[in-house]
């Protein structure tokens, strides 16, 4: 019997999940991502770093004046390379925002590059500020 500070190799059994794959699942944390916002008079934009992650892997939701960004990076592995044991686990990051009803969240644009998620929520024309022109009596 092993003890728990000892690491454990164990191999596939015909396609069946191991002991240890299942306690490593278990082990899987979610990150919140780090992020910058800057709003201005016409939107607020927001970057996320989420590195490691492709298109695929990102959901990027708004209901109900939240704004919920999920997404799970890729550890790639050369093809060269037969992974036997790992102590990186490709990390799950989870975050959510509420956005202010001044805000547009049906013309939300994103982009992603280089592991930053860029959005963009464009101010709600009713909500941008506006001047007032002053008459003279």
């Amino acid at each position: 019997m092993m003890s728990e500070n000892n690491t454990q190799i164990a191999e596939r059994d015909r396609g069946a999940v191991t002991r240890q794959e299942v306690t490593n699942a278990r082990r899987r944390q979610t990150l919140t991502p780090s992020v910058d916002i800057v709003e201005d008079l016409h939107k607020v934009t927001l970057w996320a770093d989420l590195p490691g992650v492709s298109r695929d892997k990102l959901a990027v939701k708004v209901h109900d004046g939240s704004l919920t960004i999920e997404a799970e990076s890729v550890v790639l592995v050369p093809s060269n390379l037969q992974l036997v044991h790992t102590e990186i686990r490709a990390p799950y990051f989870a975050r959510t925002f509420t956005v202010s009803e001044d805000f547009d969240t049906s013309k939300v644009e994103a982009s992603l590059k280089d592991g930053v998620l860029t959005l963009t929520i464009p101010r709600r024309e009713e909500a941008k500020p506006r001047r007032i022109e002053v008459s003279v009596q």
